[in-house]
């Protein structure tokens, strides 16, 4: 489970922050997490609650933002959604796709007191 090491890695950016900006509280975690990213939400939340505890970031509410998958299609040149990686231009049904969105994992904003 990947994602037990990806929260971890939240942990450490909120405990770098809080020692840079100088919070004690984090009230909200804004989370990007692409739908193309092949991290579940679900158990980034499960993930997240586990690490934290102990932490400023304990009770925390996650909020995660789920962009969707974009490709430009090189057979016909267009820029074209991308429900899933194995999927087919949906203009041209062809398979040359360079994805341009939705592999993305960040930490968007804390809400801090």
């Amino acid at each position: 489970m990947h994602e037990l090491a990806l929260s971890q890695g939240i942990i450490d950016v909120i405990r770098d922050q809080a020692a840079a900006q100088g919070f004690t509280t984090v009230k909200t975690v804004r989370l990007v997490i692409g739908t193309l990213s092949h991290v579940e939400p679900q158990a980034i939340a499960f993930g997240f609650d586990a690490v934290s505890r102990g932490t400023i970031a304990e009770g925390a509410v996650l909020d995660i933002e789920r962009p969707p998958g974009q490709a430009f299609c090189l057979s016909c040149e267009k820029p074209v959604p991308l429900p899933e990686r194995s999927a087919p231009c949906p203009e041209c049904a062809g398979h040359q796709l360079m994805v341009t969105g939705g592999e993305e994992m960040r930490v968007k904003e804390l809400e801090v007191e």
